[in-house]
Protein backbone atom coordinates (compact mmCIF):
# COMPACT_ATOMS: atom_id res chain seq x y z
CA UNK A 1 0.00 0.00 0.00
CA UNK A 2 1.53 3.47 -0.81
CA UNK A 3 1.82 6.16 1.07
CA UNK A 4 -0.66 8.30 -0.20
CA UNK A 5 -3.65 5.86 0.29
CA UNK A 6 -2.45 4.91 3.99
CA UNK A 7 -2.99 8.91 4.15
CA UNK A 8 -6.30 8.65 3.42
CA UNK A 9 -7.39 6.01 5.08
CA UNK A 10 -5.21 7.51 8.45
CA UNK A 11 -7.39 10.39 7.54
CA UNK A 12 -10.97 9.22 6.94
CA UNK A 13 -11.00 7.23 10.21
CA UNK A 14 -9.84 10.61 12.40
CA UNK A 15 -12.49 12.12 10.93
CA UNK A 16 -14.98 9.60 11.48
CA UNK A 17 -13.63 9.55 15.58
CA UNK A 18 -13.86 13.63 15.69
CA UNK A 19 -17.31 13.26 14.19
CA UNK A 20 -18.37 10.75 16.71
CA UNK A 21 -17.17 12.21 19.72
CA UNK A 22 -18.54 15.46 18.33
CA UNK A 23 -22.24 13.37 18.61
CA UNK A 24 -21.69 12.02 22.27
CA UNK A 25 -20.62 15.62 23.18
CA UNK A 26 -23.75 16.75 22.20
CA UNK A 27 -25.89 13.92 24.05
CA UNK A 28 -24.18 14.69 27.23
CA UNK A 29 -25.04 18.65 26.62
CA UNK A 30 -28.91 17.78 26.02
CA UNK A 31 -29.83 14.54 26.94
CA UNK A 32 -28.67 13.84 30.71
CA UNK A 33 -25.38 12.52 30.06
CA UNK A 34 -26.70 9.78 27.32
CA UNK A 35 -29.20 8.44 29.63
CA UNK A 36 -31.60 6.39 27.72
CA UNK A 37 -34.91 5.11 29.57
CA UNK A 38 -38.90 5.03 29.64
CA UNK A 39 -40.25 5.37 33.02
CA UNK A 40 -43.61 4.03 34.36
CA UNK A 41 -44.40 6.79 36.86
CA UNK A 42 -47.67 5.83 39.29
CA UNK A 43 -49.61 8.46 40.94
CA UNK A 44 -52.99 8.27 43.56
CA UNK A 45 -54.81 11.76 43.33
CA UNK A 46 -53.09 13.67 40.20
CA UNK A 47 -54.53 13.38 36.36
CA UNK A 48 -52.16 13.40 34.09
CA UNK A 49 -52.45 17.07 33.41
CA UNK A 50 -50.98 17.69 36.70
CA UNK A 51 -47.49 16.49 35.68
CA UNK A 52 -47.28 17.38 32.10
CA UNK A 53 -45.49 20.27 31.98
CA UNK A 54 -42.89 18.96 34.62
CA UNK A 55 -42.57 16.18 32.53
CA UNK A 56 -41.92 17.91 29.70
CA UNK A 57 -40.00 20.32 30.84
CA UNK A 58 -37.62 17.12 32.01
CA UNK A 59 -37.63 15.85 28.65
CA UNK A 60 -35.87 18.94 27.52
CA UNK A 61 -32.82 18.62 29.13
CA UNK A 62 -33.26 14.32 28.94
CA UNK A 63 -34.29 13.30 25.57
CA UNK A 64 -33.41 9.75 26.26
CA UNK A 65 -35.65 9.35 28.93
CA UNK A 66 -39.48 9.26 28.67
CA UNK A 67 -41.76 9.37 31.40
CA UNK A 68 -45.27 7.19 31.13
CA UNK A 69 -47.37 8.62 34.03
CA UNK A 70 -50.43 6.62 34.99
CA UNK A 71 -53.14 7.52 37.63
CA UNK A 72 -54.27 4.41 40.00
CA UNK A 73 -57.19 4.62 42.00
CA UNK A 74 -56.59 5.22 45.87
CA UNK A 75 -59.19 2.37 46.84
CA UNK A 76 -56.23 -0.18 45.01
CA UNK A 77 -53.87 2.00 44.96
CA UNK A 78 -51.46 0.32 47.50
CA UNK A 79 -52.80 -3.22 46.87
CA UNK A 80 -52.34 -3.11 43.08
CA UNK A 81 -48.81 -1.66 43.78
CA UNK A 82 -47.90 -4.37 46.39
CA UNK A 83 -48.64 -7.25 43.63
CA UNK A 84 -46.59 -5.38 41.17
CA UNK A 85 -43.44 -5.15 42.76
CA UNK A 86 -43.84 -8.48 43.67
CA UNK A 87 -44.37 -9.85 40.40
CA UNK A 88 -41.35 -7.89 39.26
CA UNK A 89 -43.97 -5.97 36.41
CA UNK A 90 -43.99 -2.94 38.86
CA UNK A 91 -43.72 1.07 37.82
CA UNK A 92 -39.94 2.91 37.78
CA UNK A 93 -41.20 5.84 40.02
CA UNK A 94 -43.94 5.57 42.33
CA UNK A 95 -45.95 8.13 44.77
CA UNK A 96 -45.76 6.53 48.95
CA UNK A 97 -47.74 8.10 51.67
CA UNK A 98 -45.87 9.73 54.38
CA UNK A 99 -46.41 6.87 56.76
CA UNK A 100 -45.39 3.68 54.53
CA UNK A 101 -41.56 3.60 55.63
CA UNK A 102 -41.95 1.36 58.10
CA UNK A 103 -44.17 -0.62 56.42
CA UNK A 104 -42.87 -0.77 52.51
CA UNK A 105 -39.27 0.48 53.27
CA UNK A 106 -37.91 -2.47 51.98
CA UNK A 107 -39.63 -2.47 48.62
CA UNK A 108 -37.35 1.21 47.99
CA UNK A 109 -34.49 2.08 46.61
CA UNK A 110 -32.55 4.97 48.16
CA UNK A 111 -31.25 7.91 46.60
CA UNK A 112 -27.93 6.95 44.99
CA UNK A 113 -25.01 9.17 46.11
CA UNK A 114 -24.62 10.77 42.82
CA UNK A 115 -27.41 11.53 40.33
CA UNK A 116 -26.26 12.46 37.00
CA UNK A 117 -26.18 15.94 35.91
CA UNK A 118 -25.91 17.51 39.37
CA UNK A 119 -22.57 18.83 40.91
CA UNK A 120 -22.48 17.52 43.81
CA UNK A 121 -24.13 14.18 45.57
CA UNK A 122 -27.61 15.21 47.00
CA UNK A 123 -26.64 14.86 50.54
CA UNK A 124 -28.94 14.03 53.76
CA UNK A 125 -27.55 17.89 54.93
CA UNK A 126 -29.63 19.23 51.43
CA UNK A 127 -32.27 17.66 52.32
CA UNK A 128 -33.01 19.38 55.79
CA UNK A 129 -31.85 22.80 53.88
CA UNK A 130 -34.88 22.45 51.48
CA UNK A 131 -37.85 20.35 52.69
CA UNK A 132 -39.87 21.48 55.73
CA UNK A 133 -39.07 19.26 59.08
CA UNK A 134 -41.68 16.81 59.28
CA UNK A 135 -40.10 15.24 55.95
CA UNK A 136 -37.30 14.61 57.36
CA UNK A 137 -38.34 12.32 60.47
CA UNK A 138 -40.81 10.27 57.26
CA UNK A 139 -38.84 9.79 54.41
CA UNK A 140 -35.30 9.13 55.90
CA UNK A 141 -33.92 6.42 57.73
CA UNK A 142 -30.59 5.49 58.91
CA UNK A 143 -28.70 8.56 56.76
CA UNK A 144 -30.65 7.10 53.33
CA UNK A 145 -32.61 9.45 50.95
CA UNK A 146 -36.01 6.68 50.44
CA UNK A 147 -38.36 9.40 48.66
CA UNK A 148 -38.22 13.33 48.10
CA UNK A 149 -41.56 15.67 49.06
CA UNK A 150 -43.48 17.69 46.58
CA UNK A 151 -46.04 18.93 48.98
CA UNK A 152 -47.14 18.79 52.76
CA UNK A 153 -50.64 19.65 53.62
CA UNK A 154 -51.89 19.86 57.34
CA UNK A 155 -55.32 20.08 58.90
CA UNK A 156 -56.17 23.60 59.05
CA UNK A 157 -59.90 25.72 60.15
CA UNK A 158 -62.30 26.13 58.01
CA UNK A 159 -65.02 28.44 58.87
CA UNK A 160 -68.23 29.62 57.94
CA UNK A 161 -68.07 33.91 57.49
CA UNK A 162 -71.93 34.48 57.60
CA UNK A 163 -72.44 32.72 61.04
CA UNK A 164 -69.75 33.89 62.74
CA UNK A 165 -71.00 37.46 61.37
CA UNK A 166 -74.06 36.50 62.82
CA UNK A 167 -73.18 35.63 66.39
CA UNK A 168 -70.89 39.00 66.41
CA UNK A 169 -67.73 36.80 66.25
CA UNK A 170 -65.02 38.98 64.51
CA UNK A 171 -62.24 36.34 64.56
CA UNK A 172 -61.62 32.80 64.62
CA UNK A 173 -60.28 31.21 67.21
CA UNK A 174 -56.51 30.86 67.82
CA UNK A 175 -56.61 28.41 70.37
CA UNK A 176 -59.32 25.55 72.35
CA UNK A 177 -59.63 27.88 75.28
CA UNK A 178 -61.01 29.95 72.24
CA UNK A 179 -63.20 27.00 70.46
CA UNK A 180 -64.66 26.23 73.67
CA UNK A 181 -66.05 29.81 74.22
CA UNK A 182 -67.52 30.44 70.81
CA UNK A 183 -69.36 26.92 70.81
CA UNK A 184 -72.08 28.11 72.76
CA UNK A 185 -72.49 31.30 70.72
CA UNK A 186 -72.55 29.74 67.91
CA UNK A 187 -74.25 26.04 68.29
CA UNK A 188 -78.18 26.30 68.04
CA UNK A 189 -80.81 23.66 69.79
CA UNK A 190 -84.54 23.06 69.11
CA UNK A 191 -87.03 22.60 71.92
CA UNK A 192 -86.09 19.08 71.97
CA UNK A 193 -82.50 19.33 72.17
CA UNK A 194 -81.71 18.56 68.68
CA UNK A 195 -78.76 20.24 67.02
CA UNK A 196 -80.11 22.91 64.17
CA UNK A 197 -76.97 24.63 64.03
CA UNK A 198 -73.60 23.30 64.60
CA UNK A 199 -70.02 25.18 66.04
CA UNK A 200 -67.57 22.72 65.55
CA UNK A 201 -67.67 19.28 63.83
CA UNK A 202 -65.83 17.18 66.66
CA UNK A 203 -66.42 13.78 68.72
CA UNK A 204 -67.50 11.62 66.39
CA UNK A 205 -66.26 9.23 64.05
CA UNK A 206 -67.88 8.24 61.16
CA UNK A 207 -69.49 11.64 59.90
CA UNK A 208 -66.50 13.41 60.38
CA UNK A 209 -64.20 13.92 57.46
CA UNK A 210 -60.38 12.16 58.60
CA UNK A 211 -61.86 12.75 62.36
CA UNK A 212 -58.74 9.81 63.15
CA UNK A 213 -56.42 12.46 61.93
CA UNK A 214 -58.09 15.22 64.12
CA UNK A 215 -57.95 13.27 67.05
CA UNK A 216 -53.91 12.55 66.34
CA UNK A 217 -53.19 15.99 65.77
CA UNK A 218 -54.78 17.02 69.18
CA UNK A 219 -52.55 14.53 70.97
CA UNK A 220 -49.73 15.31 69.57
CA UNK A 221 -50.26 18.93 70.21
CA UNK A 222 -51.50 18.20 74.07
CA UNK A 223 -47.86 16.97 74.35
CA UNK A 224 -48.67 13.26 73.69
CA UNK A 225 -45.74 10.79 72.81
CA UNK A 226 -47.55 8.49 70.34
CA UNK A 227 -44.86 5.94 70.70
CA UNK A 228 -41.42 5.14 72.24
CA UNK A 229 -38.48 6.48 71.55
CA UNK A 230 -37.57 3.09 69.79
CA UNK A 231 -40.73 3.22 68.07
CA UNK A 232 -41.14 -0.54 69.52
CA UNK A 233 -44.46 0.77 71.32
CA UNK A 234 -47.48 2.34 71.15
CA UNK A 235 -47.25 4.81 74.15
CA UNK A 236 -50.20 7.37 73.49
CA UNK A 237 -51.97 5.59 76.90
CA UNK A 238 -49.17 6.46 78.90
CA UNK A 239 -48.74 9.68 81.50
CA UNK A 240 -46.82 12.27 80.19
CA UNK A 241 -44.80 14.29 83.37
CA UNK A 242 -47.16 13.08 85.41
CA UNK A 243 -50.65 13.83 83.45
CA UNK A 244 -52.36 11.23 81.34
CA UNK A 245 -51.90 13.52 78.57
CA UNK A 246 -53.68 10.46 75.88
CA UNK A 247 -56.97 10.23 78.04
CA UNK A 248 -57.38 13.65 78.66
CA UNK A 249 -57.32 14.77 74.74
CA UNK A 250 -59.68 11.66 73.76
CA UNK A 251 -62.09 13.76 76.45
CA UNK A 252 -61.93 16.05 75.44
CA UNK A 253 -62.51 14.97 71.38
CA UNK A 254 -65.58 13.05 72.22
CA UNK A 255 -66.80 16.20 74.66
CA UNK A 256 -68.00 17.93 71.54
CA UNK A 257 -70.30 14.29 70.94
CA UNK A 258 -71.61 14.27 74.25
CA UNK A 259 -75.08 16.20 75.13
CA UNK A 260 -73.87 16.89 78.63
CA UNK A 261 -70.85 18.12 77.78
CA UNK A 262 -70.67 22.32 77.27
CA UNK A 263 -69.19 21.63 74.42
CA UNK A 264 -71.58 19.45 73.15
CA UNK A 265 -72.45 20.69 69.13
CA UNK A 266 -72.10 17.26 67.17
CA UNK A 267 -73.35 13.56 66.82
CA UNK A 268 -73.73 10.94 64.81
CA UNK A 269 -77.23 12.29 63.57
CA UNK A 270 -75.35 15.14 61.77
CA UNK A 271 -74.60 15.03 57.94
CA UNK A 272 -71.29 14.23 57.21
CA UNK A 273 -68.94 16.97 58.21
CA UNK A 274 -68.06 18.47 54.59
CA UNK A 275 -71.63 18.23 53.50
CA UNK A 276 -72.51 19.94 56.56
CA UNK A 277 -70.56 22.72 56.07
CA UNK A 278 -71.67 23.50 52.47
CA UNK A 279 -75.19 23.33 53.56
CA UNK A 280 -74.22 25.76 55.86
CA UNK A 281 -75.47 24.53 58.98
CA UNK A 282 -71.90 24.07 60.54
CA UNK A 283 -69.88 27.07 61.17
CA UNK A 284 -66.33 25.25 61.68
CA UNK A 285 -64.54 22.07 60.85
CA UNK A 286 -61.22 21.37 60.02
CA UNK A 287 -59.81 19.85 57.01
CA UNK A 288 -56.57 19.54 54.43
CA UNK A 289 -56.38 22.55 51.56
CA UNK A 290 -57.96 20.01 49.06
CA UNK A 291 -61.04 20.51 50.46
CA UNK A 292 -61.80 24.08 49.36
CA UNK A 293 -62.05 23.48 46.03
CA UNK A 294 -64.84 20.57 47.05
CA UNK A 295 -66.45 23.12 49.23
CA UNK A 296 -66.63 25.99 46.37
CA UNK A 297 -68.16 23.26 43.85
CA UNK A 298 -70.53 22.00 46.06
CA UNK A 299 -71.84 25.52 47.35
CA UNK A 300 -70.08 28.41 45.03
CA UNK A 301 -71.60 30.78 46.91
CA UNK A 302 -70.81 30.00 50.64
CA UNK A 303 -69.02 32.64 51.98
CA UNK A 304 -65.74 30.96 53.92
CA UNK A 305 -62.26 31.65 54.95
CA UNK A 306 -59.10 29.14 56.15
CA UNK A 307 -57.62 29.78 59.43
CA UNK A 308 -54.55 28.12 61.43
CA UNK A 309 -55.86 24.76 63.12
CA UNK A 310 -56.72 26.08 67.03
CA UNK A 311 -53.79 25.60 68.97
CA UNK A 312 -53.47 23.84 72.50
CA UNK A 313 -50.53 26.38 73.17
CA UNK A 314 -49.64 29.56 70.83
CA UNK A 315 -46.28 29.45 71.97
CA UNK A 316 -45.46 25.56 71.23
CA UNK A 317 -47.70 25.68 67.52
CA UNK A 318 -47.85 22.16 66.44
CA UNK A 319 -49.77 21.06 63.65
CA UNK A 320 -50.67 18.00 62.04
CA UNK A 321 -48.93 16.34 58.35
CA UNK A 322 -50.64 14.10 55.42
CA UNK A 323 -48.43 14.28 52.30
CA UNK A 324 -47.64 11.87 49.70
CA UNK A 325 -44.00 11.91 48.43
CA UNK A 326 -42.17 10.31 45.18
CA UNK A 327 -39.83 7.63 45.67
CA UNK A 328 -38.41 4.54 43.36
CA UNK A 329 -38.97 1.02 43.67
CA UNK A 330 -36.04 -1.77 44.96
CA UNK A 331 -36.83 -3.22 41.84
CA UNK A 332 -36.93 -0.57 39.25
CA UNK A 333 -35.03 -1.59 36.33
CA UNK A 334 -33.86 2.12 35.62
CA UNK A 335 -33.26 3.22 39.35
CA UNK A 336 -30.18 5.94 38.42
CA UNK A 337 -32.89 7.61 35.86
CA UNK A 338 -35.58 7.23 38.04
CA UNK A 339 -33.69 9.05 40.57
CA UNK A 340 -32.72 11.59 38.03
CA UNK A 341 -36.10 12.04 37.04
CA UNK A 342 -37.06 12.28 40.78
CA UNK A 343 -34.18 14.75 41.52
CA UNK A 344 -35.61 17.29 39.25
CA UNK A 345 -39.54 16.85 40.02
CA UNK A 346 -38.67 17.70 43.64
CA UNK A 347 -36.06 20.26 42.98
CA UNK A 348 -37.54 23.96 42.96
CA UNK A 349 -37.97 24.30 39.27
CA UNK A 350 -40.10 21.11 38.59
CA UNK A 351 -41.96 21.62 42.29
CA UNK A 352 -43.20 25.00 41.15
CA UNK A 353 -44.46 23.66 37.94
CA UNK A 354 -46.14 20.78 39.51
CA UNK A 355 -47.82 22.64 42.54
CA UNK A 356 -49.11 25.43 40.10
CA UNK A 357 -50.70 22.59 38.46
CA UNK A 358 -52.35 20.95 41.35
CA UNK A 359 -52.52 23.80 43.69
CA UNK A 360 -51.12 22.09 46.94
CA UNK A 361 -48.85 23.53 49.68
CA UNK A 362 -45.39 23.78 48.95
CA UNK A 363 -43.01 21.34 51.18
CA UNK A 364 -39.79 23.24 49.87
CA UNK A 365 -38.71 25.83 52.01
CA UNK A 366 -37.98 28.18 49.30
CA UNK A 367 -41.26 28.40 47.45
CA UNK A 368 -43.58 28.56 50.89
CA UNK A 369 -42.51 32.43 51.21
CA UNK A 370 -44.52 32.60 47.73
CA UNK A 371 -47.27 30.93 48.63
CA UNK A 372 -47.86 32.77 51.94
CA UNK A 373 -50.01 35.46 50.58
CA UNK A 374 -52.35 33.02 48.58
CA UNK A 375 -55.53 33.19 50.24
CA UNK A 376 -56.50 29.67 49.66
CA UNK A 377 -52.70 28.20 50.38
CA UNK A 378 -51.07 30.66 52.54
CA UNK A 379 -52.29 29.08 55.56
CA UNK A 380 -51.40 25.70 54.94
CA UNK A 381 -48.07 26.68 53.52
CA UNK A 382 -46.69 28.34 56.52
CA UNK A 383 -48.45 25.70 58.59
CA UNK A 384 -45.71 23.30 56.64
CA UNK A 385 -43.25 24.54 59.10
CA UNK A 386 -44.42 23.15 62.44
CA UNK A 387 -46.43 20.30 60.78
CA UNK A 388 -45.79 16.80 62.61
CA UNK A 389 -45.94 13.34 62.17
CA UNK A 390 -45.91 9.99 64.09
CA UNK A 391 -44.37 6.13 62.91
CA UNK A 392 -47.09 4.40 61.79
CA UNK A 393 -46.89 0.86 61.64
CA UNK A 394 -50.15 0.75 59.52
CA UNK A 395 -51.45 3.74 58.36
CA UNK A 396 -54.84 2.00 57.47
CA UNK A 397 -55.06 -0.30 60.10
CA UNK A 398 -54.49 2.73 62.73
CA UNK A 399 -56.81 4.51 61.37
CA UNK A 400 -59.36 1.94 62.09
CA UNK A 401 -57.96 1.67 65.34
CA UNK A 402 -58.79 5.38 66.43
CA UNK A 403 -62.69 5.28 64.88
CA UNK A 404 -63.35 2.08 67.03
CA UNK A 405 -61.52 3.61 70.22
CA UNK A 406 -63.80 7.45 69.47
CA UNK A 407 -66.95 4.70 69.48
CA UNK A 408 -66.16 2.79 72.06
CA UNK A 409 -66.95 6.11 74.04
CA UNK A 410 -69.63 7.52 72.58
CA UNK A 411 -71.46 4.23 72.31
CA UNK A 412 -70.59 3.71 76.34
CA UNK A 413 -68.46 0.62 75.64
CA UNK A 414 -65.55 1.49 77.47
CA UNK A 415 -64.43 4.09 80.13
CA UNK A 416 -61.87 6.43 78.48
CA UNK A 417 -58.78 4.88 80.25
CA UNK A 418 -59.86 1.48 78.50
CA UNK A 419 -60.12 2.37 75.13
CA UNK A 420 -56.97 4.27 75.00
CA UNK A 421 -55.26 1.13 76.28
CA UNK A 422 -57.17 -1.01 74.14
CA UNK A 423 -56.26 1.01 71.04
CA UNK A 424 -52.20 1.27 72.31
CA UNK A 425 -52.20 -2.62 72.79
CA UNK A 426 -53.67 -3.22 69.21
CA UNK A 427 -51.70 -0.89 67.61
CA UNK A 428 -48.80 -2.17 69.82
CA UNK A 429 -49.58 -5.71 68.07
CA UNK A 430 -49.23 -4.06 64.49
CA UNK A 431 -45.38 -2.59 65.35
CA UNK A 432 -44.90 -6.13 66.80
CA UNK A 433 -45.12 -7.70 63.79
Amino acid sequence: MDSKKLMYILTGVIVVAVFLTFILILRNIGGGSGQQATLTFWGVFDNASAFEKVIGDFKATHPGIDVKYQQVPFERYESSLVNALAAGTGPDVIMIHHTWLPKHGDKLASMPTGIPDTKNAFTVQDFKEQFVDVTLKDLVFQDQIYALPLYVDSLALYYNKDLFNGAGITRPPRTWEEVNDQVSRLSKFDEQGNIIQSAMALGTARNINRSTDILMGMMIQSGVKMTDEGNQAASFDQTVNGQRVGEIALQYYTDFANPRKQVYSWNDSQHYSIDAFTEGSLAMMLGYSHQAAVIRSKSPRLNFAMAPMPQASLTDIRNYANYWAVAVPAKSAHPVEAWTFVHYLASAEGSSAYLNAVGRPSARRDLIDIQRSDPDLGVFAIQALTARSWFQADNVAIEGIFADMIDDINFSRASIRDAIQQAAARVGVLMSR
